[in-house]
């Protein structure tokens, strides 16, 4: 052989899925090193040909992890490839396909001045679309089992196709199916299939939450994904909202712009916080749904107009996020979350100058520790984020009585009020003062109002129930007797009884 690496692809299965380009490859060498030995159609290599056969199945024993081994194998095949004689690699399956050792090898080559030929052969693909009956070019998505079980979310799109590939063991089943149920309902119908174009092939349909309760899973175990049923992932939905605005789409959709449409986000955002309150599920899935259409709407004229699309909005949040907690993506440890928030800031603050730093030519103003807090924000909600904002630099009370003594000094201030003005100064004075206390109590402020009106309401109706009931007039009665009434509406309301 010439000097250099030749990498063979050994097929899916026995000798007979060779190419004619290996076996040439293989009768014409003296030796071949093989990534594993643990193939179906080894024994007939040995058997066949007049080869001294090495592997590298003793150095699995010895690795910590894939990665290393991976790279020290890459590394043994370009010591080789440096030989007169060369070294011939050969590979379970094709070359290009699920081979993590090979873009290393290429890589290392280009390094070093060495030839590369690949000599491909058939992957784990073509008998499993085989045995499974579809066509790969109706959406199949490949993804590798070992990447999937170091992820927390799948990167699949759950309405399309998709294929698990190398699925080693049981505890690496394990792994990938915790990532897949966060995409997939835990009963989504899978198939496994073992062994493809081999004698031992076979299929299991099972339900995704026992794929790692079934045996015989092994280096020969590809998971096939069926589609959820309806539309599931942003795709679709972004699909349908861009045919809503295509010319032959709805003409109300059309016709909105970034500026119509900001009533119905506002709306939709409450609904959520209803759902939220009520504690329903099916509501909370549904006003989910409306505000993320807001959302996707919005970048839909964006991506009409030329300015942005989905990918910008993804990219921008997700960068940030990773940016803002260097302590789960970088090496910053902390002792909890009193100092997440104090870091939070930190990183905020350094983001707000370095975007002074690349503004040019124009006079900027010095940024606020309460720049991003948005006027539109409901009064109480936006004076507990004021309050939350400034507290994490340090501008606060030291205990929660001096809070309380706040709201006394302001309730004071507003009794001695005397004219409108005064005491409607007082009065948001003294507002702030108790939203202070809420945050100090543990309480969103906003939500305890709400669900403080629903509670009025609630027991209100009560009372004209019992007047009607009684035949008397809400609004001829004296102080005392809707006193009475109240009391017995709150009693009502709280035993969870009817008047």
């Amino acid at each position: 052989m010439p000097p250099g690496i030749t990498i063979v692809g050994l097929g899916p299965g026995g000798a007979h899925l060779w190419t004619e380009a290996a076996r040439q490859v293989f009768a014409s060498s003296q030796e071949v090193w093989l990534r594993t030995a643990r193939h179906p159609g080894v024994e007939e290599l040995t058997r066949s040909f007049p080869l001294k056969v090495h592997s590298f199945d003793a150095w699995y024993d010895e690795a910590t992890d894939f990665a290393s081994l991976y790279e020290s194998i890459a590394r043994r095949v370009i010591e080789l490839g440096q030989r007169e004689q060369g070294v011939v690699y050969a590979v379970p399956g094709h070359p290009s396909v699920g081979e993590a050792t090979v873009p290393l090898i290429r890589r290392m080559a280009v390094e070093t001045g060495l030839t590369v030929r690949i000599v491909p052969g058939l992957s784990f693909l073509e008998p499993v679309l085989t045995a499974l009956g579809i066509d790969a070019l109706e959406g199949l998505q490949i993804a590798d089992a070992d990447q999937l079980a170091a992820m927390h979310h799948p990167p699949l799109d759950p309405d399309r196709p998709a294929l698990v590939a190398q699925l080693y063991n049981r505890r690496q089943a394990a792994e990938v199916k915790l990532t897949l149920m966060n995409s997939y309902p835990e009963t989504h119908s899978v198939r496994l299939v073992s062994a493809a174009g081999t004698e031992r092939e076979r299929i299991v349909d099972i339900p995704l939450y026992e794929l790692d309760r079934q045996p015989g899973i092994d280096h020969l175990t590809t998971l096939y994904l069926p589609p959820l049923s309806g539309a599931a992932g942003l795709p679709a939905l972004q699909e349908t909202v861009a045919h809503l605005r295509a010319p032959d789409g709805c003409p109300w959709d059309r016709e909105q712009t970034h500026l119509s449409l900001r009533p119905y986000l506002l709306e939709e955002a409450y609904e959520v916080l209803a759902a939220l309150d009520s504690e329903d599920r099916a509501a909370l899935i549904e006003e989910l749904g409306d505000l993320l259409l807001q959302i996707v709407l919005h970048v839909q004229i964006a991506a009409e107009e030329g300015d942005f699309l989905m990918a910008n909005v993804i990219r921008n949040i997700d960068a940030k996020l990773r940016r803002r907690h260097p302590h789960v993506f970088g090496e910053l440890a902390v002792s909890g979350v009193s100092e997440v928030l104090v870091n939070w800031e930190a990183i905020k603050r350094s983001e707000r100058a370095h975007a002074e730093d690349t503004v040019q030519d124009r006079v900027v103003q010095p940024k606020s520790i309460l720049d991003g807090v948005p006027l539109a924000m409901p009064a109480l909600a936006r004076a507990q984020a004021i309050a939350e904002r400034v507290a994490r630099v340090g501008f606060d009370w030291p205990d929660v009585q001096g809070v309380l003594e706040k709201v006394s000094e302001e309730a004071r201030e507003l009794a001695a009020a005397t004219s409108p003005e005064a005491r409607a100064a007082e009065l948001g004075d003294l507002l702030t003062a108790v939203v202070n206390l809420a945050r100090w109590l543990g309480v969103d402020a906003e939500s305890a109002l709400r669900a403080s009106n629903d509670r009025f309401a609630r027991r209100f109706r009560l009372v004209e129930q019992l007047a009607a009931q009684r035949g008397l007039e809400l609004g001829k009665l004296d102080i005392h007797a809707l006193d009475a009434l109240w009391e017995e509406a709150k009693s009502l309301d709280e035993t969870g009884t009817t008047g």
